[in-house]
């Protein structure tokens, strides 16, 4: 692939946009830094200060726009790059720098920053770079070498389960890089990070969503089958695309895809008769370049043909090829109970919610307190919008199935959590 940055002149890059916005978390905790400052470079004049924010209560700065290449560039390949990189730097008292270098801005997009602040110790650094590696669409990454889609597995007395995990080890290099980092990362963050570093933003929806249940499928089958544990590693996936899923520490996730993710993140995609999520695969090629994958630029140009997600779905996988799902979610305290949950709602689910926006209003105290009536009253739902403005979605009031389990995974996370950020 060329890669050649054709840089854009100030007229052409004036003329196209993306949106970004910034939050800032202590790394000890998901505790949100009031008044940290944050300073935005383009990545390519690093020396000129193009903006300085500041976050609000709940460690959030406003949304900027910021200049991108035409969006020309994000339909075809190959060509210039599609996005523009800047650098965020974001300082808070008592707290590392901590400095990501190659936020990805593509045009008529809108993306969230999140940067973990780690404290300053006697042993520690003051300063923290993270550089985020290019697009899996434009860097020269290495092919996948197609796998077998269903596993084999070894015989077992256990019923069998088809469960999300909390949480995902993700090895940061290849399989035997015994140097490489092992991150915990949550997996809805996963597959929102591994998305939004494969498929372009500014994409239909149905190649979007296409895109994300191959990855969910993948990532579960990684994890159902145990295929790294059984050879011996610690981790459930690797972050190279040679061998899985390409998965960029620290980078910008896209607020479309993150939005899609946190509805269909119980999903996978089986076949009659197959016990197992199906190891969808992914390539970079054009519609028929890579047999048995499903081709990034051809399913882009199924969608932009008018063609659903499962039409796309099928077309590379075959037409036996189901959406299933799980409502087993590993580590959940309070289990979703499947009704949506408004005002005037009742009952223990009711109680379970104020429990849990009680903690979280103690942290992100832009949410009202609120007690365990039992009843959803209007300071719930008062509670219930401002969590769901603060975390990107929809502001109804109403919680439903993404709200639910976007509160029980911070509420987890809170619980967890013994070291706090003054």
């Amino acid at each position: 692939m060329d890669n050649t940055d054709n840089t854009l002149s100030p007229i052409d890059m004036d003329q196209h946009s993306g949106k970004l916005q910034i939050q800032i978390v202590c790394e000890a905790g998901h505790r949100p830094i009031d008044a940290a400052v944050v300073k935005i470079y383009n990545s390519t004049n690093p020396d000129t200060l193009l903006d300085r924010l500041t976050t609000n209560i709940s460690g959030i700065t406003e949304t900027i726009d910021l200049d991108t290449p035409p969006l020309e560039y994000s339909m075809q390949p190959p060509g210039p790059k599609p996005y523009s990189e800047y650098l965020v730097e974001a300082s808070a008292p008592g707290l590392q720098t901590v400095t990501v270098e190659g936020v990805q801005i593509f045009p008529n997009t809108s993306s969230l920053q999140m940067i973990f602040l780690p404290r300053i110790t006697e042993n520690s650094e003051n300063s923290r770079r993270i550089v985020i590696g290019p697009h899996y669409l434009y860097g020269g990454y290495p092919i996948k070498v197609y796998e077998s889609e269903v596993k084999e597995m070894p015989e077992s007395d256990d019923p069998f389960v088809i469960a999300i995990p909390e949480y995902l080890i993700v090895h940061d290099g290849i399989p035997d890089d015994a140097t490489a980092i092992d991150y915990y990362v949550e997996y809805r963050d996963y597959i929102k990070n591994v998305v939004s570093s494969v498929a372009y933003a500014n994409w239909t929806d149905a190649t979007l969503y296409a895109t994300i249940l191959a990855t969910l499928s993948f990532t579960l089958n990684r994890y159902f089958t145990n295929w790294y544990q059984r050879q011996g590693y610690s981790f459930h996936i690797t972050a190279s695309p040679a061998y899985d899923l390409l998965w960029l520490y620290g980078r910008n996730i896209f607020d479309n895809i993150s939005l899609a993710v946190d509805y269909m993140f119980n999903l996978f995609l089986a076949r009659p008769g197959i016990l197992q999520p199906i190891l969808t695969q992914l390539c970079r090629g054009a519609i028929l370049d890579c047999p048995q994958m499903m081709s990034l630029w051809g399913a882009k140009a199924l969608g932009d043909t008018g063609y659903d997600m499962m039409y796309i779905l099928h077309f590379y996988y075959g037409s036996d090829l189901y959406i299933s799902y799980t409502n087993v979610i590993t580590g959940l305290v309070f289990p979703w109970q499947g009704t949506e949950l408004k005002l005037g709602s009742q009952g223990g689910n009711v109680g379970a919610l104020q429990k849990m926006l009680e903690l979280i209003g103690r942290v992100y105290i832009a949410i009202p307190l609120l007690g365990e009536g039992g009843t959803f009253n209007s300071q719930t739902e008062k509670a219930v919008s401002t969590y769901q403005e603060i975390f990107h979605l929809p502001v109804t009031g109403i919680v439903d199935a993404a709200t639910w389990y976007s509160i029980t995974s911070l509420y987890n996370s809170l619980i967890d959590e013994e070291r706090h950020c003054k």
